[in-house]
């Protein structure tokens, strides 16, 4: 299983920081096809969490496609779909890319120094 870090602090709702962690572990295959989950009821009270908040959690994984609720049985890592994959991943991407351009906007970097920065970024892929 994965270990799960929960944040109290930065404005990420708790059951957004465990649906990522999840979402991550899945797409990096940490958690394979046909794992099982811990059950929501376990999940809330090894995080010390509502039970309200990690069915949130594992409706919206369900809902995106990564896992299967299986009434009387638990939740399940689905089969990952590579086009599925890839799109939740752009989508993600895209909206990286638009908060750094509303920073960008906001410290006043012309499109020239935002496409350096890129061009910088895409250059070093060691570098975070």
């Amino acid at each position: 299983m994965v270990d799960i870090v929960l944040a109290n602090t930065g404005g990420v709702p708790i059951y957004e920081q465990i649906k990522a962690q999840l979402k991550a572990a899945i797409l990096r295959g940490d958690l394979a096809e046909g794992a099982m989950l811990p059950s929501i009821r376990g999940l809330a009270r090894d995080l010390q969490v509502s039970v309200i908040t990690t069915t949130r959690a594992y409706s919206d994984l369900a809902a995106e496609g990564f896992i299967t609720n299986v009434p009387g049985k638990g939740s399940y890592v689905l089969p990952r779909d590579s086009a599925l994959v890839r799109e939740q991943i752009l989508r993600e991407v895209e909206q990286h890319f638009a908060d750094g351009v509303r920073q960008a906007r906001l410290a006043g970097l012309t499109d020239a120094e935002l496409h350096a920065v890129l061009d910088s970024l895409l250059s070093n892929p060691e570098e975070p």
